[in-house]
């Protein structure tokens, strides 16, 4: 009988500490101050403390991740483990005779970090609520602007609360950057906000800051979401294992502290912890999170398995090949993170010139106002109906040079874009997204899931006689409505279409690495693996009906007076072909990357009429990954279309990251910087081609404000520009450019 401790799951952080002390031989005592940020443990004698600090600290931040900051902890006596307090804290020990207190050694573990997905989060929410009072408080002053008999100033009112919720945040980074003598954009974007509401123009510096405050919660949200990514896949990993000591003994053990050789017990449903090698048993793996294979794989005796897959049926065991920080999950979450590294955020065109363009700006107005008052000796101040004084020319020189039509060229053309693909079932994440999508030449697609449905379904069924089909179909359904297998839903999916229903079963069985057995009225009822006719009376039909073909997979179905199988198939998306041909069209390569075997890739590419240079086959996640580098070492732009976790480092290494958001796994959707909501493959072609349109707009946008502010500053210099005339010209221009974006909002799909 095994020694197996209670492994069911700790209710909170104070529970599982205690769980780990009394589960970890090495420790004696917990002691935590929760107020001072301080953790110790003692043990006694010889210990690796080198060790101990790892695994610790490894259960700490785990423990931190699933129940919070453990500044909240509180331990307490749980009839084995006794409490007590220190002051600032409280110690729970193991029971021990008086004197062994005195020999214990106390060691520091360090403090797990805070969670900085968490910080993310709430800095970008911050941020949007700030925007959002902004353009709240911004409509309601220019509605008030609008009704006649309103006193000008509650409209002020509204613009000026509008103008400092929206400039909150880029105020507090402006005087960061002030106090280390730096200035940029953001200053002069302050700058101009300020010197709009100086001539009256309060509603334009209200949208001003509107749209950067909302792009700058776009940007910190897309961070966010980047972190989280990361840490759900350090959550999805497992954490412990069942392993078997040579005597037989079972015990739990904590993933990292397992080593190459050592023998782990995997039941049905249990994912495999650490990449190893099937010692006994036979089973079937759910390896699409590594390949995107759909099929399950076969495991037998000296077959591999990977960590992070899933173990469908079987009871096994394997000899582990790898260490923890060895295994294939991990050396995924390694290939997001060096992708992430490589890949240069994207800039906008006014990060490239903001803070020249500040100092430029604001060095010219104020040289220009002195020159026209010493040099010129214009008053300095006091304008006449003769002259201008030279502190209003300056104001109509800034107003007229101040970026606003420019800077609101791209973003207002961005973010009608994102409005309009999110109406369409098109996520954009962020503006750099749109903008890329729009250079690509070649796009890299996945198979499983991308190309093609990744949901099995029958083809076709088989039965002998032919007259037994009926009733074959009655008792599948029977045998699987019950279950969670992915083949299990495709033959019930298919059963119940065809109106027929479930048969009466009892006493169900399942076979290790075999199938089902149940029993009815006429004899014993088995569905699964072709080899389960071995043994019976109908053994004949091994010899009569081949193989299945390439592509195809196949569940029997077996009584003692009949037989059946049902052959399943991934089916190709319906529009994946069109979606090709238009790529074609528009000078883009498509091409196919698959951890799929060569022949099902190869099936589906003929009947996509893909070019069978252009697929690569049977590729692991890293493969995939030098694909994707290859073809950007080439000069390509790259974008990559893709579902799994597989999928994940290879969309991080591309130009442009694009998910099937209806099946991806939440490895892919966090990575991608464009999701197809809709899970349909058409919406590319709708991304590609709204991302054209917004690259056209943003150049026309380019065009029209740099045009007018070249031309307002040379008409501003001849000194003469009434101030009305340039508000008109720079809101003008402001507006026309507004305008000219939101012709996206009337694009059709």
């Amino acid at each position: 009988m095994s020694d197996q401790p209670d492994t069911q799951r700790p209710s909170s952080g104070a529970d599982e500490l205690s769980s780990i002390l009394r589960d970890d031989p090495a420790l004696e005592a917990i002691e935590i101050s929760p107020g001072d940020h301080r953790l110790r443990v003692a043990t006694l004698g010889p210990i690796n403390e080198a060790e101990l600090r790892d695994r610790l600290g490894a259960q700490l931040n785990e423990i931190q991740q699933r129940f919070g900051a453990l500044e909240s902890l509180t331990l307490t006596s749980d009839g084995i483990l006794e409490s007590e307090s220190t002051g600032n804290g409280t110690r729970l020990s193991k029971p021990t005779c008086p004197t062994s207190p005195k020999l214990w050694t106390w060691r520091e573990i360090p403090w797990p970090e805070p969670d900085q997905s968490e910080e993310s989060a709430d800095e970008w929410r911050e941020m949007a609520w700030f925007a959002a009072v902004c353009g709240v408080f911004g409509l309601i002053g220019f509605g008030l602007s609008m009704v006649a008999g309103i006193p000008s100033w509650i409209p002020i009112v509204c613009y000026s609360v509008a103008m400092i919720a929206g400039g909150w945040d880029a105020a507090i980074d402006t005087f960061g950057l002030l106090k280390r003598g730096k200035i940029d954009i953001h200053f002069l974007m302050l700058a101009v906000a300020l010197g709009a509401s100086l001539v009256g123009a309060w509603g334009e510096g209200a949208l001003l800051l509107f749209l950067f405050s909302f792009s700058g919660a776009l940007e910190h949200f897309a961070f966010y979401r980047t972190k989280r990514e990361i840490n759900a896949l350090f959550k999805a990993a497992p954490k412990v294992a069942t392993v078997i000591d040579p005597d037989g003994t079972e015990h739990i053990r904590a993933v990292s502290h397992i080593e190459p050789g050592d023998t782990l017990l995997i039941r049905p449903g249990d994912t495999f912890p650490l990449d190893a090698t099937i010692t006994r048993g036979e089973t079937a793996a759910d390896e699409s999170t590594l390949t995107g294979e759909a099929i399950p794989v076969q495991k037998n005796i000296g077959d591999p398995v990977f960590s992070g897959t899933l173990n469908l049926w079987g009871v096994t065991r394997a000899e582990v090949t790898k260490r923890a920080d060895e295994s294939s999950l991990q050396q995924i979450i390694r290939l997001i993170q060096n992708a992430q590294e490589q890949k240069a955020p994207a800039q906008n065109f006014t990060d490239k010139f903001g803070s020249g363009y500040t100092w430029l700006a604001l060095s010219l107005t104020t040289v220009m106002f002195f020159i026209w008052w010493l040099g010129f000796g214009l008053s300095p101040f006091e304008s006449s109906p003769e002259s201008y004084s030279a502190f209003y020319r300056a104001m109509a020189l800034l107003v007229v040079i101040s970026p606003c039509a420019l800077v609101l060229s791209i973003p207002s053309a961005i973010l009608a874009a994102i409005a309009w693909g999110a109406r369409h079932g098109i996520l954009f994440r962020g503006g750099a997204a749109v903008e890329k999508l729009a250079q690509i030449n070649v796009v890299a697609m996945d198979k499983t899931g991308t190309l093609t449905t990744g949901d099995l379904q029958v083809h076709h069924v088989e039965a002998f006689p032919a007259s037994a089909e009926e009733s074959l179909l009655s008792l599948a359904h029977g045998l699987e409505k019950n279950s969670t297998h992915p083949v299990a839903h495709a033959l019930v999916k298919f059963i119940e279409s065809r109106g027929i229903e479930p048969a009466s079963i009892e006493r169900f069985q399942s076979l290790t690495g075999m199938g089902l057995r149940g029993t009815t009225d006429d004899g014993d009822v088995l569905i699964g693996r072709r080899t389960l006719l071995a043994d019976g009376p109908l053994s004949d039909l091994l010899d009569n009906v081949p193989e299945p073909p390439t592509g195809f997979s196949e569940v029997w179905i077996i009584t003692p007076h009949s037989a059946g199988r049902f052959l399943l198939q991934d089916q190709v998306r319906h529009g994946a072909g069109a979606v090709l041909d238009h790529l074609k069209q528009s000078g883009i390569t498509p091409i196919m990357l698959t951890g799929d075997r060569p022949e099902a890739a190869a099936k589906v590419a003929q009947e996509l009429d893909l070019n069978p240079d252009f697929i690569r086959a049977g590729l692991m996640p890293d493969e995939k990954v030098d694909a994707i580098r290859q073809l950007g070492a080439d000069g390509k732009k790259v974008a990559m279309v893709g579902d799994g976790v597989n999928d994940a480092p290879s969309l991080a290494a591309a130009y442009v990251s694009v998910a099937m958001g209806g099946r991806a796994s939440d490895a892919a959707l966090e990575q991608s910087e464009v999701v197809l909501m809709n899970d349909r493959i058409e919406g590319f072609v709708e991304a590609l081609d709204l991302s054209r349109k917004a690259r056209r707009i943003i150049r026309q946008n380019l065009i029209i404000s740099l045009g007018t502010v070249l031309l307002m500053f040379l008409v501003a210099m001849g000194g003469d520009l009434p101030l009305s005339i340039g508000v008109f010209a720079h809101e003008g221009s402001t507006a026309l450019v507004c305008l000219n974006s939101l012709r996206l909002l009337l694009s059709k799909s």
